[in-house]
Formats: C-alpha cells, structure tokens, sequence
C-alpha cells in the first residue's frame, strides 16, 4: 500500500461537535435496543456466537463496519453531511458499552442468578439450599413468585402480562441501583488512572485499532483500498464461509480452526495427564500481532508452564494430592500480585490526584472527563452504599471491604492488561474469584456462612470478566483523545448508553423467556451463574474447606513469581518474560489462545528480524483485514442461523 500525500490523509472536514454530536447520540441510542436483542437472541436464546466473550466485541465491530460502508454511499449522495470520525466513534462506544452490560459475564449472569432459588427446588427438588442458607437470602433480591417463574422457564407465554412483569420491578429495581453504583464507580477509577496510561506512559491500547482505522475520515479511502486488507479479509471470510457450509453440509470440506478441532494427545505416561488443543482463530493471530513479542511469547510460554506442571507432578507421584498443583490458587495469586504491583507503580501518581481532588493543584484536571474531586467523591459515595448492601445481604463490614476490594483491584488489572496488551482476559471462576479467595486467606468460620450466602448473590459480578465495563470505558476516552473528542460530553453518553443497555437487556431475556422459556429453548441462559455460586455455598457448609493452607502456598507462589517477573523486566531490558503473561498463561483464556498466539508470534518475529519495523507496519492491514474478515462472517451466520430458525457455525467455541 503506497503511502499517501499529506494532503489525502488530512480528514475531508473537522468533525462537528468534536464528535459526540445529538444526530449521533441519536443513532447509537436507536442501535442500542436492537443490538442488545440481537446479542440475548445469539448469546442466549442460541448460544450460536459468543459475541461479548472476545477482548474486542464481535457484534459492535460489525455494527461499525455497516454503519461506515451505509455513511460512504450517504457521503456519495449529500456531499458534506456524512457522519464524521468522532460521530461513528460516538456511536461506536455506545454499542461496545452497550454489550458490556448486556454481555456473557455481566447482566446475563443476574438474570440467572435472580430466578435461582426459587427455580432450583422446582426443577431439582432434592437441592437442600432450603435448609443450608435460604434463611439468609435477602428475599427483595430474587423472583421468588412461581406463576411468574414458572413461564419465564417453561415459556408459551408473554411478559406483557401484568401478573407475569410486577412480580420483576422490585429485584430488577434494587439490583438496577447496585448495577449502576457499581458501573459509577469503574468510570471513577477508570478517569483517575486515565492521564497516567494515555498520556504519561503512552500504552498501546491495541484493541483500538481496528475502530480507529476503520472510521478515520482521511484514511478511510486508503483503509478500504488496500489490497492487503481485502486479502486478510478475504482469508477469514473464506475460512469462516467454507466452515459455516460444511456445518450445514457435512459432505463439504472444512478447515479446523476452533479449539478442539485439532488436539495433541500424548500417549506415554506422565505426558498422558496433559492435552494439547490447538486453535488456528484468524481474529486470534489478528490480534495478537498487535501484541508486544515478549508479551506474546510469555503468554504460550507459560501456558505450557502450566502443562508442566502437571506433568511433573504425575511424574514424582504428587498427583495423588488432590487438586494438586493448585493452579487455580497460582492464577488467583498471579492476578492479585499484577493487581498490587500497578497500583504500587502508581503510588505517586494517585498522591499527586489525591492532593489535587482535596483542592492542592499539583496537577490540571480540568480537561479531564470527571474532576478528580468529584471521581474520588463516586467513590466515596459509592463505598457507603456497598457497606449498606453488603449489611443488607448479612456480609460483615470486612467481609465487604475485602470482597470488593479484590473485585476492584482486579478490575484495574484487567483494565492495565488490555490498555497494554489487548490480551483475552478470560479470568474465569476456575482461576480467579473473590469468594474462593476469601475462603482460602480466612477459611469459612471466619467468613461465615451468612457472609458467603451475601457473597453468593453478587457471584454473577466475578464469574467471569470478558466484558468488564472498566476496558470499555478506557478505550472510549483513548479513542476521544486520538480524534479530539469532547470527553466530558462522552461520559454522559457513555452512562447514558449504559442505562439504556440495563433496561434493555432486561426487556430482552423477559420478552425471550415468556415467549421461547429460558429452561427449555434458551440453551444460553445463564442458570449456571446462580447455580455455582449458591452450590460453593451449600458445599461450604456441608463438607468445610480442607486444603486451604496448601491453595493459600499455591496463591503466595503465584503472587511473588508476578513480583519476582516485575522485578527483572524493570531491572533488565533484555528479560524476555512479561509478568501478565504469567498471569494470563496460567488463565483459563490462553486453553483457547495459546497456539493462535504461537502462530501470531512466530509471524511477527520473522517479519521483525529479517524486514524491520517497516515490514511490521507494512503488513498490519492484513492482519486488521482478517480480524474484520472472521467478525462479519461470524455475524453474518449468527443472523442467518435465527431467521431460518437453525444452528449454524460458531466462528468460536464450538456448537
């Protein structure tokens, strides 16, 4: 691709309203209803695409790609009225934000975990919740009425019903308000720690590309012109296109690129303890070009640390300790360490917001998306309210503290990796939680168990964090920074489109319910959400937590070989492993990743070693071309899939 002229890259117009104009507000606020029930009806009614599992959401990106082929012909035919840069941005961030609240590990986990205790003894009537911790549910918190439950289930019937709606206000109200405190307060650190990620340490945000490079108003031209976009493209839409056919029609040929498809099984002992998957994900190699090499190559390196480790474990016989290596214990431990090492680093830098939110002007905030003084205000605010909800559903005030202290600090962590790295995060209940944290640091006598049933009902908030609100949020002010967007003007939008996400993903799973029945046609209903959470608490009391001094050595381990990897990458520049390559090759994420981030890897380092940086930035519109490629085709199958009423291919985890 030939490089362009000053005067061709200089965008066709300044962009009205530095962006965040009413027409676009408008636009993503028509969208956001739409795309919500597009991605319950997917996510959750056919599990066919798993669009808000992915660092970078599937759904918004086509979204976006549609919205900025329908302005270049509006372009064409009223000259000068198109939306500009920020304007698609605007629209953008509305959408990505929207699927973070209605996405797999945020709203949709509530909706399972509010008809939980009332569905469970229905459907399996020898759970023995009943008597092990109902006593200690706040009743206001759950859809305990069984002529509304039972058809929200079961189906065949309508949520416009009065008798089936009223029975929802009152836990979808009180967990409204904890949703939104909560969000409130991810945007307050998010606009803390923003100046010292964008602007002090200049992170990559690799996640960012594709949006931007896909809207720029000078470049746009040049994007879609390049060949070598079309090719990456054309390469994952085949691949995705000839898989999608072959599902429908068996008799086709097909290209294994999902986990699972293709899976080294050793067959000699100890190696036979251990498998292999390998993925081939051309949106995985896509992104993880944009990755750092030594952060690349840390990620696949320590997930086959991890098999290691259980293979060395069979082989001195100490796999007959049960759980043993405790690997989850080390993730829990790697993500708490990573966590503690950024806010350390950052010691000075909060001093210096602290002291300018108390009214000492050691810095300028007045360009920032909140003043510090009203962010540390959310924050205050918002801690009060959690002591009360935390009292409400019996947890003891350092039961609170601690419980949401920890989501928090991982909050930031993930937040850091992703503005970094633009790694997956799919820091899941097998590796990192704060209820088994907790309960392997202070043990359940001392938690106790009124304490863990309230820890139990807010569980839906750390089953899993692929669509944590905290990235989002960051990402839309680096992309407000990049193209001179009016930021305190976004964050309204932004809470805005977060508002309007909760209601509608209400409406959704309750129009969907009533009509198909969430236990019986909705394969992707997030019962589990409330069952794991309440089950951990009935086995608690049941049978205890032995083990706990081992998983707490395990989590010490993890925890200082973060530091210890901090450590040398800040003492010696050569030192090849990065410490959030620990902490995600020992997650659950790098099982789907790690071969798709060798490839990636390996790709990159030739391309590096024998051409240069210039090679390396010559080839990114291909890779940005096959990350596109694999997100439309993806999408494309996951409408056609519903509207003919079939399964078809899903572009990630396997059908």
């Amino acid at each position: 691709m030939r490089p362009l002229p000053d005067s061709e890259t200089k965008p066709a117009r300044p962009a009205r309203g530095r962006g965040v104009t009413w027409r676009a507000i408008l636009i993503g606020l028509v969208l956001i209803p739409i795309h919500v029930y597009w991605d319950i009806v997917i996510e959750v009614g056919w599990y066919n695409l798993d669009s808000s599992c992915l660092p970078l959401f599937v759904t918004p990106i086509f979204i976006l790609f549609a919205l900025v082929l329908a302005n270049m012909l509006w372009d064409r035919l009223r000259p000068g009225r198109a939306l500009a840069q920020g304007e698609l941005l605007t629209v953008y961030i509305m959408q990505v934000l929207a699927i973070a609240m209605a996405g797999h590990d945020t709203l949709q986990n509530l909706m399972g975990t509010i008809v939980n205790p009332a569905w469970q003894p229905i459907a399996n009537p020898e759970v023995k919740w009943p008597q092990t911790f109902y006593a200690f549910l706040n009743r206001s918190l759950f859809l305990w009425n069984e002529r509304s439950l039972r058809p929200f289930m079961e189906g065949h019937s309508t949520a416009y019903l009065w008798a089936n709606l009223r029975p929802w206000l009152a836990p979808l109200a009180w967990w409204t308000l904890f949703v939104m405190v909560t969000v409130a307060m991810f945007l307050a650190i998010t606009v803390l720690v923003r100046r010292a990620w964008t602007e002090q340490e200049k992170l990559a945000f690799p996640i960012i590309q594709l949006p931007l490079a896909i809207t720029d108003g000078g470049a746009r031209t040049r994007f879609f012109n390049s060949r070598l976009m079309w090719a990456g493209f054309a390469l994952a839409a085949a691949i995705n296109a000839l898989n999608g056919f072959h599902y429908l029609f068996p008799s086709l040929p097909s290209l294994p690129v999902r986990i699972g498809e293709v899976t080294i099984r050793p067959q000699t002992w100890p190696w036979n303890r251990v498998d292999f998957p390998l993925s081939f994900y051309p949106f995985a190699i896509g992104l993880a070009y944009f990755l750092p090499l030594d952060l690349s190559f840390s990620c696949w390196f320590f997930y086959l640390f991890r098999k290691f480790q259980t293979v060395g474990s069979a082989a001195l016989g100490w796999d007959r300790i049960q759980d043993f290596p405790y690997i989850p214990a080390q993730t829990s431990g790697a993500w708490l360490g990573f966590a503690l090492v950024i806010a350390y680093g950052m010691r000075r830098y909060l001093a210096e917001v602290f002291l300018t939110a108390l009214g000492r002007k050691t810095m300028d905030d007045s360009r920032e998306p909140l003043r510090y003084r009203t962010a540390l205000l959310i924050l205050v605010v918002g801690s009060i309210f959690l002591i009360f909800w935390g009292r409400a559903t019996h947890m003891k005030v350092w039961v609170v503290f601690a419980f949401f202290g920890i989501c928090f600090l991982l909050g930031l962590a993930i937040t850091r990796v992703r503005a970094e790295l633009g790694a997956p995060h799919e820091v899941t209940f097998w590796g990192f939680n704060p209820q088994i944290v907790m309960v392997s640091l202070f043990g359940t006598q001392a938690i106790g168990v009124p304490a863990l049933t309230g820890m139990a009902a807010v569980y839906w908030i750390n089953r899993g964090y692929r669509n944590h609100p905290m990235p989002n949020q960051l990402e839309a002010f680096k992309m407000a920074e990049a193209t001179g967007m009016d930021t305190r003007r976004l964050v309204w939008v932004m809470l805005l489109a977060l508002g309007v996400a909760t209601l509608s993903t209400y409406w959704a799973h309750l129009h969907l319910g009533y009509h198909d029945g969430m236990a019986a046609k909705a394969p992707g209903f997030k019962y589990w959400s409330g069952a794991e959470g309440f089950n951990q608490v009935q086995n608690w009391v049941e049978f205890g937590s032995p083990g706990q001094e081992a998983r707490r050595v395990a989590m010490t381990a993890g925890f200082v070989m973060v530091v210890v990897l901090r450590f040398l990458r800040t003492q010696y520049l050569w030192w090849p492993f990065h410490p959030a390559g620990y902490a995600l090759g020992m997650s659950y994420a790098m099982d789907y990743f790690w071969f798709a981030f060798f490839v990636s890897w390996l790709i990159k380092l030739v391309l590096v070693h024998y051409g240069g940086m210039k090679t390396h930035r010559a080839a990114i519109p291909f890779f940005l071309g096959m990350i596109l490629g694999d997100y439309v085709t993806g999408s494309l199958w996951s409408l056609y899939g519903p509207a003919k009423g079939i399964v078809t291919y899903k572009m990630y985890i396997r059908n």
